[in-house]
């Protein structure tokens, strides 16, 4: 425990964040070598330059919780129409570094993304209605975790969460965890957020101007250098068909932008962020410090010019920055996910079978990518099929094998770096999927043979194809005795 918090010091002392002042998330100094190579185009993705980035103006601005009608406190919505905007983060307010990640947690729970706003009253009135809230969770104080009220110079809007969205762990008591991996919702709870208020289409206006739904989602989707007749046909089909592809059920999972509804990914945990040297499931950018945190935020909320080569997938028109959350709060948020850890299990299992866990889990060479203190080696390890060049410019941080699980994420969507990122085990306790897609359920399924066979139902992330498919890969433990496997998943459940 003392190396780590002595990591996080150093980490967190030499991050270049000022105390008053962070530094410039968007560098184009930062950004030159921060992207992880398309494996089959041998360029790193473009990106907006820092002239262009830093050209639109500054967005900061505190938000206020949407209450269910009958829990509002008396005289909210009148003290709430009265207020005049404020800033979510204020670095003249923050005097030292846990001041800073302080704020960052607040951030991280109450940033909008302004890409869902309105000040339209009918959108305000949805918001405002009991009947959208049945099937809502809700709280212990009554409001909604996936919306907020925003104060803006031009007035009271209704916006999403540019978090909580996806990193909100609902738990069956109705408390919530913020930064936590995704989970499904306990019984009776459908949604985070008023029915008919998560405005999708002001999103796709916004993102897209000029473009249909489906081809909006065509554009987000299509890779040309490895074509998926699947993704092609996405322009051709309904609009009920296309939001199929979403709705799998799973909120465990989602199709990440640049990604596939063919090749989902997980919701990650962000408690054990700060154990990674890259970002996302397949590495596609370098985690070096909390600054890149901020940077990959900024990234995926407004900031991704959709560049990979000589392929340009957004039209002229469309290729912009929408807007620019403030550098003081991507800053603080950054800070606050480093600062994480996973929770540690409240009821692990008897001290001699961990420990008989133990020496399996060594005898068993998973310390050759699981490797203590934080059960990660940190590296990349190739997807089934590729073999990274011998000049590749992360090559000190690639693992010599690979785990053989589903390779569509890494090598046919613009995701498609060619590796998987290897995930730290610390927190597996916790986690309702395993695997980047999700479609292990359990550390039970993980370690059962069945889940090879073609006949296997999976119990997590299942597809559009269906319930019955292998589950491939990632072989180490499935031959192990039934005692023994015993031992190994408590062992790993105490991590």
């Amino acid at each position: 425990m003392a190396i780590r918090a002595g990591i996080l010091a150093l980490c967190l002392c030499g991050s270049g964040f000022a105390q008053s002042a962070p530094s410039k998330i968007w560098s184009d100094e930062a950004l030159k070598d921060w992207a992880t190579p398309i494996a089959a185009l041998g360029v790193r993705p473009g990106h907006f330059s820092e002239r262009e980035y830093y050209a639109v103006p500054a967005d900061n601005y505190q938000t206020y919780p949407v209450y269910h009608p009958d829990r509002e406190p008396k005289g909210y919505w009148d003290w709430l129409r009265k207020q005049k905007p404020k800033p979510l983060v204020d670095a003249s307010a923050l005097r030292s570094r846990p001041d800073w990640i302080r704020a960052g947690e607040r951030a991280f729970r109450e940033l909008d993304d302004a890409l869902f706003r309105s000040s339209d009253p009918r959108h305000i009135a949805m918001a405002r209605d009991p009947a959208n809230f049945k099937g809502v969770h809700l709280t212990s104080q009554g409001y909604v975790l996936d919306r907020m009220w925003v104060v803006t110079p031009g007035g009271i809007e209704i916006s999403s969460s540019a978090c909580l969205g996806c990193h909100a762990r609902v738990e069956a008591d109705g408390s919530f965890q913020q930064a936590g991996p995704g989970n499904l919702f306990p019984p009776g709870i459908e949604d985070i957020g008023p029915k008919g208020t998560l405005l999708l289409e002001l999103l796709y206006e916004r993102l897209f101007p000029g473009d249909t739904f489906q081809v909006a989602n065509w554009r987000t989707f299509t890779t040309p250098w490895a074509p998926d007749p699947r993704v092609e046909s996405i322009r051709q089909r309904s609009r009920d068909e296309v939001n199929h592809l979403f709705n799998s059920g799973d909120t465990t999972v989602f199709a990440r932008f640049n990604g596939s509804p063919w090749y989902q990914t997980k919701i990650p945990d962000l408690h054990v962020l700060r154990y990674s040297r890259y970002i996302d499931a397949t590495g596609t950018h370098r985690l070096r410090g909390p600054e890149d945190v901020a940077r990959y935020a900024a990234l995926v909320l407004s900031a991704d010019s959709m560049e990979f080569g000589k392929h340009r997938f957004l039209a002229s028109h469309q290729r912009k920055v929408i807007y620019r959350v403030a550098d003081e709060v991507l800053s603080a948020i950054g800070l606050y996910l480093m600062s994480l850890e996973p929770p540690k299990n409240p009821n692990p299992g008897s001290p001699a079978q961990i420990a008989a866990g133990q020496k399996i889990f060594h005898r068993e060479g998973c310390l050759n990518c699981h490797s203590a203190p934080n059960y990660t080696s940190g590296k990349l390890t190739p997807a089934l099929g590729y073999t990274p060049p011998g000049d590749h410019p992360d090559r000190d941080n690639i693992a010599p094998l690979t785990a053989g699980t589903d390779p569509g994420l890494a090598l046919k969507t613009r995701k498609g770096t060619g590796f998987y990122k290897i995930p730290s085990l610390r927190g597996v306790w916790y986690r309702p999927r395993l695997l980047h897609d999700g479609s292990v359920a359990s550390l039970e399924e993980m370690f059962h043979p069945a889940r090879l066979r073609s006949d296997h139902v999976r119990g997590g992330w299942k597809g559009p194809e269906g319930t019955l498919r292998a589950i491939p890969g990632h072989p180490f433990g499935l031959s192990l005795k039934a005692g023994e496997k015993a031992a190994l998943l408590a062992f790993l459940r105490s991590l």
